[in-house]
């Protein structure tokens, strides 16, 4: 009989298991969809894929409520001045290696305070070295240094990675909240953690390569994940990168158009209050909405700890210049 199409192994409820049969995640199991993939013509492989891909937003939208409690310890850990580590092996451990690494360039964030803990270390970024993600006492002493009140977040799509459960047990030994994302519901790891942000994708289209919808899910949720902690953290103005430094041409350019969004003043203008702020395009926007000094300005953000809304609030300015809601 031909499988259903559209289910993992062909249904819904799983069939019992045997005693010798191993207990798989739901990103191990064949998708009844794309049984015919190795038989069709280009422009069909890439339609079951984008298919498949499409089910990835809905999965992560179902688990917003979980996130949104990670989201929390995150702002937490670092409004008390600790970090948040993550902790992943193969595809999982570059995607939060990314993440990481873009904070610092989008929103000013210090590179100290998210940081990535890729199994096996940089050399394993560019080649895959796939026994690294099976060492436990590995992922412990990747976590030595996680302290008391900050948070460990452990990616694995299967939910039960090694590498991964050693370094979320350390944290939590340590005084750390810890996070798991995952793919799998019944995650082993689950009963480790704080939190458990499940994002169930199913089976993939080449059953077992969790770099495809899985992945694709671990990018949208650590993405979401970060850039919220940094809006609750006031790393924002609006919808708008004022953590940008003009440090270069491009970036002069883009402090600048950010000023005249934030502030409807013509670019000129704020061209030389972004020169009078050294490049700090915060303490030119400030400056600019509120009508003080540069130096009025960088002293009530310091206040702020950079914090733009906030330092409009202590002049008095209040929501000058904001678009309307």
């Amino acid at each position: 009989m031909t499988p259903r199409r559209g289910t993992a192994e062909g249904g819904g409820a799983a069939a019992p298991r045997g005693p010798r049969e191993i207990v798989r995640a739901p990103t191990e199991r064949r998708n009844g969809a794309t049984y015919d993939i190795d038989r069709l013509p280009t422009l069909e492989i890439l339609r079951e894929i984008n298919a498949e891909d499409a089910t990835v937003p809905s999965a992560v939208s179902a688990a917003l409520p979980r996130l949104a409690q990670a989201v929390d310890l995150g702002v937490e850990a670092l409004r008390s001045g600790g970090r948040i580590h993550y902790f992943g092996a193969g595809t999982p451990g570059r995607i939060a290696t990314m993440d990481a690494a873009e904070l610092p360039p989008t929103f000013d964030a210090d590179p100290a305070t998210v940081l990535a803990h890729h199994a096996g270390g940089a050399a394993t970024l560019g080649q895959a070295a796939e026994g690294v993600e099976d060492d436990e006492e590995l992922g412990r002493s990747d976590a030595t240094g996680v302290g008391a009140g900050e948070l460990a977040v452990g990616i694995t799509a299967s939910g039960r990675t090694p590498y991964v459960a050693g370094a979320l047990r350390a944290a939590r030994r340590a005084g750390a909240a810890a996070v798991l994302v995952s793919a799998d519901p019944d995650a082993p790891l689950a009963r480790d953690v704080d939190v458990h942000v499940c994002v169930d994708t199913g089976a993939e289209v080449i059953a077992g390569s969790t770099r495809m919808k899985a992945g694709t899910a671990q990018k949208l949720v650590l993405n979401a994940f970060s850039t919220a902690v940094m809006v609750r953290l006031g790393r924002t103005y609006s919808n708008l990168m004022v953590g940008v430094d003009a440090t270069n041409a491009k970036l002069r350019g883009r402090a600048v158009t950010v000023l005249a969004e934030a502030s409807g003043t013509d670019e000129d203008a704020c061209a030389a209050a972004l020169d009078s702020a050294g490049g700090d395009t915060r303490t030119a926007l400030v400056a600019l909405l509120s009508g003080v000094s540069t130096p009025r300005a960088a002293a009530e953000l310091a206040a702020c700890e950079g914090r733009v809304r906030d330092a409009l609030e202590r002049i008095g300015a209040g929501s000058a210049g904001a678009p309307e809601t």
